[in-house]
Parts: structure tokens; C-alpha cells; sequence
């Protein structure tokens, strides 16, 4: 994955995924096209799973925190 696509935002990570699985869908691509498109998906989609959990590691701490509502920001994570 390239340096500026790991700077992702989940929602663009999500609009490539899906493109993606459209083009595997289709059937008519070749098979080392295929594969290339498939680790591409993989990256995707990994990008996005670990923006989830972040996400989800600071709601748990917001919430976690004597019930009151914080502010936060959101680290942007580095897959590599």
C-alpha cells in the first residue's frame, strides 16, 4: 500500500474496498490481476478494521471515564 494510502480516511479506505470487490465480482479479470486486486482488498480492508478498533478503544475510554462525555480526537493509525 502506498505511503499516502495508508493517510486514509475509513471512508475512503471503504469506497476503494468496495471498488474492488466490484471488479473481482465482475469475473473477467485476469488471474494475476485478480491476485494483485485481492492484497490490495486485504490492505483495505486491514486499514479499516484497525481505524475501527481505534475508534472503539477511545468510545470505551469516554464512556468508561465516571459516565462523563469527553472530547477526543482521533489518531489516524500506520499499517505497514
Amino acid at each position: 500500500m502506498k505511503d499516502k494510502e495508508r493517510h486514509l480516511t475509513f471512508e475512503e479506505a471503504m469506497e476503494k474496498l468496495e471498488e474492488i470487490v466490484e471488479k473481482l465480482e465482475q469475473g473477467d479479470v485476469p488471474l494475476e490481476e485478480s491476485i494483485e486486486l485481492y492484497q490490495q482488498g486485504m490492505q483495505y480492508s486491514k486499514l479499516c478494521h484497525t481505524k475501527l478498533a481505534n475508534v472503539e478503544k477511545k468510545m470505551d475510554l469516554i464512556l468508561n471515564e465516571e459516565g462523563e462525555a469527553k472530547p477526543f480526537a482521533l489518531e489516524e493509525e500506520d499499517i505497514t
